[in-house]
């Protein structure tokens, strides 16, 4: 079923392939961003999330001047909101500008999203939450594999946003009754990225230590996405966004031994399954891994 989506921060480097996924599923999207993504069949408006006033009249306003031949008595409401715009890590601006622009940015979104009648949204988090990328030193999981109940004890301020942000998004839920799912994400990896970064990791695993050595391609993310819109019924949730396997050509086994010789591990593991588990999105959303690592890059360990 084509939907009407409001996309917060598709201009950037989740975005930009996120869209055109949605998009191809014959999706109309209206891009809010502070650039307009370079695409000819998306809509775009410049809005800043930051202005509560902003994001009520973009979620009220037509998509596009088409749209003016079909209206009888103003704009149609939207079908969902996807919510990435985002400072998207420490270091990019000072900590409590990524903080304010982040955590007030999306309670806007959600709050305009929720009061307009929206019953289905889509946010962005992160990977980060769990306290171990922007960790000061090395900060080991608590268990393995990381599930989406492993503890969220950040200290960084980029962090500490995507935190609130899910507590704020579980009281909209609550609030609302909308199907609100958040996406903890992992490192965003773009087509023309594993032939620059991946030989470097086989080289030196150590380098994927602070991801839990996961990865996501970002065209994966775009499934990831649009399952969570066709799939209903689902109140809050929280979603690890990780692809099936790890980002090194080590098998699981070795990495654990490795990196994690004194962390607990529940369960059994695949041989090269993800340590930044997946499993709930592909049993819940029914998300199957279209892009892994080895269909771009060979490894001269695997020899594939």
């Amino acid at each position: 079923m084509s939907l009407r989506i409001l996309f917060t921060g598709g201009s950037g480097k989740a975005g930009r392939h996120v869209v055109p996924y949605l998009l191809d599923r014959g999706h109309t999207v209206v891009n809010i961003d502070r650039t307009p993504l370079d695409d000819p069949r998306v809509h775009n408006l410049v809005a800043d999330i930051t202005d509560a006033g902003q994001m009520f009249n973009a979620l009220t306003a037509y998509a596009h001047l088409g749209e003016l031949d079909e209206a009888n008595g103003g704009p149609k409401p939207f079908d969902a909101v996807v919510h990435f715009a985002a400072i998207p890590r420490i270091l990019v601006t000072p900590d409590n500008e990524t903080y304010r622009v982040n955590a007030v940015g999306t309670y806007n979104v959600l709050e305009a999203a929720t009061k307009l009648g929206v019953r289905k949204i889509v946010f962005a988090s992160s990977e980060t939450t769990y306290g171990i990328c922007f960790a000061e030193g090395e900060v080991k999981p608590d268990f393995l594999p990381v599930t989406e109940d492993h503890p969220t004890d950040p200290i960084d301020s980029y962090a500490m946003s995507k935190v609130c942000n899910e507590a704020t998004a579980r009281a909209f839920a609550k609030r609302s009754g909308a199907d609100i799912y958040g996406l903890r994400i992992g490192n965003v990896i773009e087509p023309h990225e594993y032939a620059t970064y991946f030989p470097r990791y086989f080289d030196d695993p150590s380098l994927r230590r602070r991801n839990i050595f996961c990865y996501i391609d970002a065209r994966d993310l775009g499934q990831i996405v649009d399952r969570c819109l066709a799939t209903d019924g689902l109140g809050y949730q929280m979603f690890n966004a990780g692809n099936d396997h790890n980002s090194v050509d080590l098998t699981t086994a070795e990495i654990i031994e490795e990196f994690y010789p004194d962390v607990p591990v529940r369960g059994e593991l695949g041989e090269y399954e993800a340590l930044y588990s997946n499993r709930k999105i592909r049993e819940m959303l029914g998300f199957v891994e279209e892009h892994p690592w080895h269909r771009y890059v060979t490894s001269p360990r695997l020899g594939e």
